[in-house]
């Protein structure tokens, strides 16, 4: 082989590798704009574009097409805001604060202490704390037509008096002075306390949140045999003279006819007794053996009452009754008849008023009579 077949052979071998070098750059370099979604340099365009007649849209005009659209129809939508959308959801929150109001309610007739308390969601002992010249602490003196405070919390609704001070309330009806003082209803002026009065002006009613005091019970005493005299204040019914007599068993009987609760069960705060249901002259039965110590009216709200002392720390009473059979100082029998059913002082319907006492303290009929 000649010197110059060697050459021309070396020199078309390094022409192929340097095209071929070529072209392994150029689809590499294509490669690159694909992945990095370059645009064409112009030459580029020029040598693989134009030069084949292809013809280029200009700016801004969308590229021409072989198919009509439908035309356009509009519709309530006039905006790209208004066809897609984020509702917008405000919660405003409130903090829970006691309401300040005092409400008034006037009594119909079917109503009671508890149905109306259970109404405003407040205690029945509210209800009297609220209404002392109305009620007098007593949830039988309860009529329609009567007008009540409703206190907005639970607590006494209290007439301030010359020489009250926040301290002397609070301590008084046991409770916070800050609950007095930050209950915004009373309307007291802080800047003021350190005054007399503490800044309020005799005879403001206020509400005193959270206080208590006793509730005044206007049922009969605890009579006993040995000093039935201890009840002449209480009204016409009451017994003079010492008595011996029968004495009890320490079980008891069901004391009427009738067996189901009409008006006002037990309640050790405000009704300490139970008002037994029934027809006006149903009998009416001792309890249990025992003495008459109390036969006659009561003037404190109970009518024609009667109160056996058992002789053995036990003492029941028998109010609102229509006709009374006995007599101070007789010995009664347990089952034995005493009188008949009624509605005789304050009642707004005919009921036996049942109360048992026990050494002083008045218990639940529930859990002792049969």
């Amino acid at each position: 082989m000649t010197t110059t077949s060697r050459i021309s052979r070396t020199s078309f071998s390094l022409l192929i590798n340097g095209i071929t070098i070529i072209a392994i750059g150029i689809a590499i370099y294509l490669a690159w704009l694909k992945i990095t979604q370059q645009p064409l340099p112009l030459k580029f365009l020029a040598n693989n574009v134009i030069q084949k007649n292809i013809s280029l849209p200009e700016k801004n005009e969308p590229p021409k097409s072989n198919f009509n659209l439908p035309p356009y129809q509009s519709n309530s939508l006039d905006t790209p805001a208004e066809l897609i959308f984020r509702e917008a959801t405000y919660l405003t929150v409130i903090p829970d604060r006691p309401p300040t109001d005092i409400l008034t309610y006037t009594v119909k007739s079917g109503d009671t202490l508890f149905s109306i308390a259970e109404l405003f969601h407040v205690k029945p002992t509210t209800l009297l704390w609220g209404n002392y010249e109305v009620l007098q602490d007593n949830p039988h003196l309860l009529k329609p037509g009567q007008i009540l405070n409703v206190l907005p919390v639970d607590g006494i609704y209290y007439q301030w008096n010359d020489g009250d001070t926040i301290e002397k309330v609070a301590n008084d009806f046991k409770t916070n002075a800050n609950d007095i003082l930050n209950f915004t209803g009373n309307n007291i002026d802080l800047t003021k306390i350190n005054q007399n009065n503490s800044g309020i002006a005799p005879k403001t009613w206020i509400v005193i949140p959270g206080g208590k005091r006793p509730i005044k019970d206007w049922g009969p005493p605890a009579i006993t045999r040995k000093n039935p005299a201890s009840a002449r204040g209480y009204g016409a019914g009451a017994c003079a003279a010492v008595y011996e007599g029968a004495v009890g068993t320490g079980s008891f009987v069901w004391p009427t006819t009738d067996h189901f609760i009409s008006g006002y069960d037990y309640n050790p705060e405000i009704h300490p007794a139970i008002d037994i249901g029934g027809q006006t002259g149903n009998p009416i039965f001792a309890a249990d053996s025992g003495v008459v110590v109390y036969a006659g009216w009561s003037d404190y709200g109970y009518g024609n009452l009667i109160v056996i002392d058992h002789g053995n720390g036990w003492q029941t009473a028998y109010a609102h009754l229509n006709s009374i059979a006995v007599t101070c100082g007789m010995s009664v029998f347990k089952g034995g008849g005493i009188g008949t059913l009624g509605a005789t002082g304050n009642a707004t319907g005919p009921h036996l008023h049942f109360e048992m006492i026990f050494n002083g303290t008045k218990v639940n009929p529930h859990d002792y009579v049969q």
